[in-house]
């Protein structure tokens, strides 16, 4: 593209649609398990403002592959399996990434080569963006670090007693993982397997 400027303008529907899908699986979900929670709290809206954490953001918008947004209230007291449920209920946001890169990755296997020769190259731009942000936010949000999807699933598959004593990094979960983001630790363990998924995505 010819600037870094426009780059992040063709971004932004990309990562506020990819976002919003993600919240919205994790809401939607919950919900068919019985929690009204965020169905109550507006938050089955795919209006992105209603997602958005602005650090999440920015970090996403700065390495175009990880981020996070505002994560969706739970109840799991409404859960038949609480354990069980939010294991299925933590999942279906990275699921729903990962969905919507295949489908993209389809797309542009089918039509990226007449895009890409056209004036329409900024939207294969787009859908290539949306493959690799797709595959980092499902990847990153598997990360087993408060608040991410991952430390919940680690706490439903623990036995009860190893899952109250991981829990106890709750209050300090947020701070450590500003810590391995600023670091590179994220990157430098992360970044390999999302290039790889996405470099099979748009191969096979």
């Amino acid at each position: 593209m010819d600037s870094i400027a426009t780059q992040i303008i063709l971004m932004i529907v990309p990562v506020l649609f990819s976002i919003t899908v993600h919240e919205v699986s994790h809401g939607y979900a919950a919900y068919r398990f019985g929690d009204p929670t965020a169905k109550l709290a507006g938050r089955l809206s795919l209006n992105p403002i209603k997602h958005i954490d602005v650090v999440g953001l920015l970090v996403l918008f700065i390495t175009r592959m990880i981020g996070w947004a505002k994560p969706v209230p739970v109840n799991p007291q409404y859960f038949a399996n609480p354990r069980k449920d939010m294991i299925w209920v933590s999942l279906a946001g990275p699921a729903s990434n990962l969905a919507l890169a295949v489908i993209c990755a389809l797309i542009f296997r089918l039509f990226g080569g007449s895009l890409t020769s056209s004036f329409l190259y900024p939207l294969a731009y787009m859908i290539q963006i949306m493959i690799l942000i797709n595959v980092g936010l499902a990847i990153f949000n598997l990360i087993p670090i408060p608040p991410l999807d991952g430390s919940h699933i680690i706490e439903g598959l623990l036995p009860p007693d190893l899952a109250a004593a991981y829990a106890k990094i709750h209050p300090y979960g947020f701070i450590i993982l500003l810590v391995l983001i600023f670091t590179r630790v994220v990157e430098y363990l992360i970044v390999p397997i999302i290039r790889t998924i996405v470099n099979v995505l748009l191969t096979l």
